[in-house]
């Protein structure tokens, strides 16, 4: 008899673990992801990525705007009497009186090394901190978040010449990869739930803009810690005479200079500890991406420029 599963997820990170357990055979009973949005020009309609890959696979699809005294989506979900529900960055609460809906509960496969980096952002925060290493917990959903026990957690080394994007797929396939390991002995009561060390945890708050800016006093690995954690969005940036300038990518030099001044013409800016950040690749503000090569023909900031935190 084949397994009933809801998944419920909706970015680009969920897609390839929907891919999997489609492709391998699970009966995807329904899919629960976040209904379109307007974009700010234009006011197109903009689906996640989960309801593209669902809409191609010709699964059931759900867009509730929320789960919270849903009377009707409590109704479809228990009515299903599905054996498990995969939750991958769905981004909603899953309500208490959902969890025990599904036979075997509700099972969330989250970006961090828990108890570590809770929460809305933990690849960027992991990157941004500077860790050693991050990778995929697989827990069992409990009222609060991110807190639940664990069946697995599988590791990999961060890269410090990767950004958040690169990254965030690396993890994803290990998702889709290892969640195979995984699930039928979740189903089959074959796997044991270890409770985390709640003693241990930290927590990875929504990315604001704000935090994108470049302080040049830091250390070049702490800058470039931002700059790789913040691709593609919001972005790591500075400013420089009233427009923005936004880091694509860069990799840190030897060199002296005072904080924030460009030593080169390759826009080279020299921070803490006789580093520099070089940049590669740069966005000015309304303008398209550029490499560093193509940008400094026609840019303002030459060697000398100071470029202040402000």
């Amino acid at each position: 008899m084949s397994k009933k599963i809801i998944f419920m997820g909706t970015p680009m990170f969920a897609v390839p673990i929907l891919k999997s357990l489609y492709q391998n055979g699970y009966t995807i009973s329904a899919v629960y992801t976040q209904p379109p949005q307007k974009s700010h020009r234009g006011q197109k309609i903009n689906k996640s990525p989960v309801q593209g890959i669902s809409e191609t696979l010709n699964l059931d699809l759900r867009l509730p705007d929320t789960l919270k005294n849903n009377q009707d989506e409590y109704d479809f979900i228990k009515n299903l009497n599905a054996d498990l529900a995969i939750v991958v960055a769905y981004g909603q609460i899953i309500p208490k009186e959902y969890l025990n809906l599904t036979k075997k509960g509700f099972i969330n496969i989250h970006g961090s090394i828990l108890p570590k980096w809770r929460g809305a952002a933990p690849i960027q925060r992991s990157i941004m901190n500077l860790d050693e290493e991050t990778g995929i917990s697989i827990m069992k959903i409990v009222e609060k978040l991110d807190s639940g026990p664990i069946s697995n957690i599988y590791k990999i080394k961060i890269d410090y010449n990767k950004n958040a994007q690169e990254i965030t797929d690396q993890l994803s396939m290990l998702a889709a990869e290892k969640i195979l390991d995984n699930i039928d002995e979740i189903i089959d009561d074959k796997v044991k739930f270890v409770e985390q060390d709640n003693t241990k945890a930290t927590y990875a708050k929504k990315i604001e803009k704000s935090e994108g800016q470049i302080n040049w006093n830091e250390d070049a690995p702490k800058i470039l810690g931002k700059i790789n954690g913040l691709f593609p969005s919001p972005g790591a940036f500075f400013n420089f005479k009233g427009e923005r300038y936004k880091i694509l990518k860069a990799e840190i030099g030897n060199g002296n200079g005072k904080a924030g001044e460009v030593i080169s013409d390759n826009l080279e800016i020299a921070c803490n500890k006789n580093q520099f950040i070089k940049i590669l690749e740069i966005q000015r503000q309304g303008k398209r991406p550029q490499k560093i090569g193509e940008f400094k023909l026609g840019s303002r900031i030459k060697r000398g420029s100071i470029i202040s935190n402000v």
